[in-house]
């Protein structure tokens, strides 16, 4: 590549974001003018040391309250708890996982409102994810604090290689993330927590249903002064469709394991995880309405190593990764006579040193990152001057691409008794295409009003670098644009929480000012016009977020049926439509409306059952198998889960759909109707 891309101003200079800074905060008092810039670790180890008094946590709340505000939440570089931060962080709790009608964390993440899961196949077989009206490129995935984003496609992000049993819970970062994850955060993170196990014991589970669905898997752990655990799970399915020739064509198989461990000795605390997962799926018509028997099988490898030292004042939380892919697509199932089967391979490797101190002014951090993306494939990145023989076949790899990312982090943060700061730069570095070196600022800020109430604002930017599909997948009615420009945006956000006993709510509005967009469009004046790969010069959104959760135990405490209540919805609005004649893919397909209700009720003695509803509206058009360009319709459907939770078994039945909605959505892709399952998990502690 010949062309610099990286010829502009940066998207704010020093003395710009110095005065939007004080503009945005001045309201908020004096306490503002003491004046911060900190970074710390990505993690969720707890914070302690602190020199300025800390946000205490409210007495007049349940103990459940208190220790949900004391978790650790990944919305700032330095360890701050769930009620210091001044970011939107949604946080899926464990005891929300296991009352959910779900089997896969793609599935789970439908109920999160500012979420949008596009769909391809079920139980994980293809799911594409995004926050705020963003498409799935645009998302940091993180397990564990690890970046685990592949720069082929994130398409296959969510391939995670552990069980829904394994997590503990998922955060949900929503706005840009730059300096808090480094680059490709560019609307917001997902960072999946697995459980520590508290004793030894053993799990297992076994899971039937509709549609020739299996899944069985099962649990070790081990508890000491060096703990380890280790997962499998196998799954299948035939599917739910079939092509024009009979056969199954949204069929499902793969495997996963998952072995952590950790030591800890009151000095120092080193984790680390190495995990697999291998599936292979009908992928019908994912990628074009003329071809219904598609494939795709995929094997996943990911290892990383962390430790940090839990005395003194200045702490270090170094840690090194390595992630491994390789992906085989097949336009005709199992005929590689007819059209040869595309073939990728990619390995990341990463090393960063975050840390923090505390001192009189509060907690700063610095960070730095070096990541090294290298990709060899059939038929995408430049041609290769040596190429690399692909393994069981009589082919090689002969294009590729290899870009190196460094990044460094400063933030800070003061933390005061209503009041708390957050406000950093990070600046970025890419190899790809001769990059300068890029700053990109944010800050966060949030007052807490008496012992109920919070306030907060901010204004963050961030940067995305193309992916390498992107950039070079010219074949199958595709035309790449090896020259696309990486996007950038800014986002401005504010809003109010409410938090009691018996009542938490919150309500924020946010404007995103999305630069150098990339989507894939296609001309619909020609039938056999290719989808393009281009920017958008620029996109500007508007959203509205609001939620109410609704503690019936404690609000009607003369009955026991009624729980918990949740119900929560979003709006967006994009200045950018789809034009007369254009048809776009990712960007332009955004959720204009969403609205998520759950309730959960105890029936009688160990019997549970929670109701979820979700309603989606989506803009934005499609083309059917049939040729005929069609309007996204609006849709809702309805989940639900009956469980009987002893203290050592769950047996449980389930139906996803259950009035048997026809709906797609990603354009002419159908997703089940009714799905029922049932199963059973087992505890044995030893």
């Amino acid at each position: 590549m010949q062309k610099t891309i990286f010829n502009k101003r940066t998207p704010m200079t020093f003395k710009q974001f110095g005065r939007k800074g004080y503009s945005l905060f001045a309201c908020l008092g004096r306490e503002v003018l003491i004046g911060t810039l900190s970074v710390a670790t990505l993690t969720y180890a707890k914070a302690d040391g602190i020199s300025v008094e800390p946000i205490k946590p409210d007495t007049t709340k349940t103990s459940r309250e208190v220790r949900l505000e004391e978790v650790n939440v990944t919305g700032s570089r330095a360890p701050l708890t769930r009620g210091q931060q001044a970011r939107m962080v949604t946080v899926l709790e464990r005891a929300d996982i296991q009352a959910a009608p779900v089997q896969s964390i793609n599935d789970l993440l439908k109920y999160a409102v500012g979420v949008d899961v596009r769909q391809r196949g079920p139980i994980g077989a293809q799911t594409d994810v995004s926050i705020r009206g963003g498409n799935y490129e645009q998302i940091t995935i993180l397990l564990n604090g690890i970046n685990i984003c592949d720069p082929q496609t994130g398409h296959n992000a969510f391939d995670f290689p552990l069980d829904i049993s394994d997590i503990e819970r998922i955060e949900v970062l929503e706005g840009p993330a730059g300096r808090v994850y480094g680059t490709s955060s560019l609307v917001g993170a997902i960072n999946i927590v697995t459980k520590k196990d508290a004793e030894s014991g053993l799990d297992a589970h076994l899971d039937g249903g509709s549609y020739g669905y299996l899944n069985t898997g099962a649990r070790v752990a081990l508890q000491g002064k060096t703990s380890h655990s280790l997962s499998a799970n196998l799954t299948r399915s035939d599917g739910y469709s079939r092509n024009k020739a009979g056969g199954l064509n949204a069929d499902y198989s793969g495997g996963k394991a998952f072995y952590q461990g950790s030591y800890d000795d009151g000095q120092f605390n080193v984790s680390w995880h190495a995990g697999l997962s291998t599936r292979g799926f009908g992928s019908n018509t994912f990628y074009g309405a003329k071809w219904d028997d598609q494939y795709e099988h995929t094997m996943k490898t990911y290892t990383a190593i962390q430790a940090e030292n839990k005395q003194g004042r200045f702490h270090l939380r170094p840690s090194i990764y390595w992630n491994h892919t390789t992906d085989r697509f097949e336009l005709f199932r199992d005929a590689p006579d007819i059209y040869p089967f595309n073939y990728h391979r990619t390995d990341v490797y990463g090393v960063n040193l975050n840390s923090y101190f505390d001192w009189a002014l509060g907690r700063t951090a610095l960070g730095a990152e070096l990541r090294n993306e290298d990709l060899v494939s059939g038929n995408l990145g430049e041609p290769l001057s040596k190429p690399h023989h692909i393994h069981g076949t009589d082919r090689d790899y002969d294009h590729g691409l290899n870009r190196t990312n460094i990044s460094f982090v400063l933030e800070h943060n003061i933390l005061l008794k209503r009041f708390t700061l957050s406000a950093g730069i990070v600046a970025v570095k890419n190899s790809w295409n001769e990059m300068n070196m890029r700053v990109y600022p944010g800050i966060d800020a949030s007052y807490r009003i008496g012992d109920y109430w919070k306030i907060y604002a901010s204004y963050n930017t961030s940067l995305r670098m193309p992916s390498a599909t992107e950039l070079y997948y010219s074949v199958g009615g595709h035309k790449a644009d090896k020259h696309l420009k990486p996007e950038e945006l800014e986002a401005v956000e504010g809003g109010i929480k409410y938090a009691s006993r018996t009542v938490e709510g919150s309500l924020s509005i946010y404007h995103n000012h999305c630069k150098n967009l990339i989507d894939w469009i296609r001309r619909t004046s020609d039938a056999d016009a290719p989808w393009e790969s281009v920017n958008f010069t620029k996109v500007n959104a508007t959203g509205i977020e609001t939620a109410l959760d609704f503690n019936l135990s404690e609000m009607l405490p003369s009955q026991n049926m009624l729980r918990k209540l949740n119900i929560a919805y979003c709006y967006i609005d994009q200045n950018k439509v789809e034009e007369h004649g254009i048809q776009s893919q990712y960007a332009l397909e955004y959720l204009r409306h969403k609205l998520t209700c759950n309730l959960q009720m105890h029936i009688w003695n160990c019997l549970d059952m929670g109701i979820h509803y979700r309603f989606q509206d989506r803009t934005g058009t499609y083309t059917n198998a049939e040729g005929n360009v069609q309007d996204y319709k609006p849709y809702g459907v309805v989940d639900a889960r009956l469980s009987w939770n002893a203290e050592k078994y769950n047996l449980y039945v389930e139906a996803n759909n259950l009035f048997d909605k026809t709906y797609v959505d990603f354009g002419h892709i159908p997703q089940p109707g009714i799905w029922f399952m049932a199963g059973a998990s087992i505890h044995l502690p030893f």
